[in-house]
């Protein structure tokens, strides 16, 4: 279910950077693919390595969605935010049964193909709440 929500979430975000819709312009994740000098291929990218990942779990998404043809490209993404996506994930993840949650903790995560995890805190444009 995760891979499938982040998969059109991932095409809308893809909508936004083309300029097809007018709503969720202004979602704070933009930003991570704004902020390249080709905000499209940065999400073309990303999608790609969404794909693949499905096609590892025996999924096929419909890859002729995807805006941009197969290219390397590198995102930078902070230790922090990484940190903070984990403790999202682990709390939706709860929701849907602990084995779950207890194999997160247990893992050892990797950052989609396309992210370059650099040193920092929480970025800046992510929505936090005080704790």
């Amino acid at each position: 279910m995760g891979l499938l929500a982040v998969w059109r979430e991932g095409l809308l975000a893809q909508k936004v950077l083309l300029g097809q819709t007018k709503g969720y312009r202004h979602h704070p994740q933009l930003r991570r693919f704004q902020e390249r000098r080709d905000p499209v291929a940065a999400i073309s990218v990303y999608l790609w390595g969404i794909a693949d990942e499905a096609r590892a779990r025996g999924y096929e998404f419909d890859v002729s969605k995807i805006a941009r043809a197969r290219r390397r490209i590198q995102i930078p993404v902070t230790r922090g935010q990484m940190e903070f996506e984990r403790e999202h994930l682990k709390k939706k993840l709860s929701l849907r049964g602990q084995t779950r949650v207890r194999a997160l903790i247990e893992a050892s995560l990797k950052p989609h193909p396309a992210l370059r995890v650099v040193a920092g805190g929480v970025e800046v444009w992510e929505i936090t709440r005080p704790r």
